[in-house]
């Protein structure tokens, strides 16, 4: 019995670790677009007297911020529509699923260790666009 659960474990934290990989280039994807697009923006900002710094910030906190609120809505629907679901086969109970605060908690903050880590190469990239050449762009 406790090897069984010992394999499901390591399944459920392999699965977790392919999807978080999969997340991770999307947010890079994302959170690149999302510079590129402000190019302009970005670099009218660095003109305006804000540093390489408060820009990069910015673009983390856009990242966490829509990881915190994202998190926060999909743990929600995973904790009312999977806790305490019962799952069978041929009237043998397999698992029971249990969202408990503590997998709540930790589903968030992975969600925003992923975004923070998704953003940080796009932020770096739009806190050293020059700024003569990206208000040239577009």
């Amino acid at each position: 019995m406790n090897r069984r659960r010992a394999s499901s474990r390591l399944s459920a934290y392999l699965l977790g670790a392919i999807i978080g990989v999969g997340a991770l280039f999307g947010t890079v994807n994302i959170m690149h677009s999302a510079v590129a697009v402000r190019t302009r923006e970005i670099a009218t900002l660095r003109a305006l007297g804000y540093g390489a710094a408060p820009v990069a910030i910015s673009v983390l906190a856009e990242a966490l911020l829509l990881a915190t609120a994202g998190a926060l809505i999909g743990a929600a629907m995973a904790w009312f529509l999977f806790d305490g679901n019962r799952n069978s086969y041929g009237g043998m109970v397999v698992f029971d699923l249990a969202v408990t605060p503590h997998l709540f908690v930790i589903g968030v903050l992975w969600a925003l260790g992923i975004a923070f880590l998704g953003a940080a190469i796009p932020a770096i990239r739009a806190a050293r666009v020059p700024v003569a050449t990206a208000l040239r762009a577009m």
